[in-house]
């Protein structure tokens, strides 16, 4: 029985280190076409001026302050980002000699958390409820990027799940603990962060959904992974933020009665 044991553990660590080989080195790289840099260069450039778009309104705001400085980093870091990705940083091969840019985690460790708040903000939800919701989204970024790079197949596909479950964390703040939050606002609160839920709910959902096909499955192409990502990216980011921007009379009446009651 011990020979038999030893010879089924030596048969399962041969069959998992056969399915981890990659090759030393890709003789080539699947990389970013022309259209996958044009979709860089476009998100880019938005990301840049609505960055300068929502510094400056800060600087000219009152209690509305707060909303548009976490506009600013969100698309600021973005920006960043893109930059790196577009000037040929960020990136390593992963299996299968295809590129994967990692500088659009590193983003996203940092952006969502960021949107997550502001949404907290906009809502009126609480510390702890925020503090639940990121810790989600972390989870979710964090197994995102290592189903990215694991090289055994079930161990992609484990930490597919993992990241499901922490998207569908932050999904379930949104749609439902935030919403709530909003609702005890008044109508005007309440109809404003209905916007920016179902528009976060929808592009959130995607997300998943490009992984599944670009670094799960490889049946996208780097460049239309690029671009479904940079599409993604405009409408998570800066068409919410802008959505932020125009209610600005709704927030800062809404800012100022927090902070009323704050000392009543």
């Amino acid at each position: 029985l011990p020979l038999h044991s030893s010879a089924l553990r030596k048969m399962v660590f041969t069959l998992l280190a056969e399915e981890a080989a990659i090759p030393t080195a890709c003789s080539t790289i699947e990389e970013v076409g022309s259209t996958g840099v044009g979709a860089l260069t476009v998100t880019f450039l938005i990301l840049v001026i609505s960055t300068v778009i929502f510094l400056v309104k800060a600087s000219n705001s009152g209690e509305q302050r707060k909303f548009y400085y976490l506009a600013t980093y969100i698309c600021g870091f973005a920006a960043m980002a893109y930059f790196a990705m577009l000037s040929g940083q960020g990136w390593t091969a992963i299996a299968g000699c295809r590129q994967f840019f990692y500088a659009r985690y590193a983003d996203w460790l940092i952006t969502t958390p960021l949107l997550i708040l502001l949404l907290g903000l906009v809502s009126g939800a609480g510390v702890d409820v925020v503090a639940g919701a990121i810790g989600s989204d972390v989870v979710y970024i964090i197994a995102s990027y290592m189903g990215s790079v694991s090289v055994v197949t079930t161990v992609k596909w484990f930490w597919f799940l993992i990241s499901l479950a922490g998207i569908a964390g932050v999904l379930v703040h949104f749609a439902v603990v935030f919403k709530r939050a909003a609702d005890s606002k008044g109508s005007e609160f309440s109809q404003l962060y209905g916007k920016l839920a179902w528009l976060s709910i929808l592009v959130w959902i995607a997300y998943p959904i490009v992984w599944l096909f670009s670094e799960g499955f490889a049946s996208f192409s780097v460049s239309f992974e690029v671009c479904a990502y940079a599409i993604l990216d405009i409408f998570s980011k800066v068409v919410l933020c802008f959505m932020v921007l125009s209610a600005h009379d709704t927030l800062g009446v809404g800012s100022a009665d927090a902070g009323s009651r704050q000392f009543v």
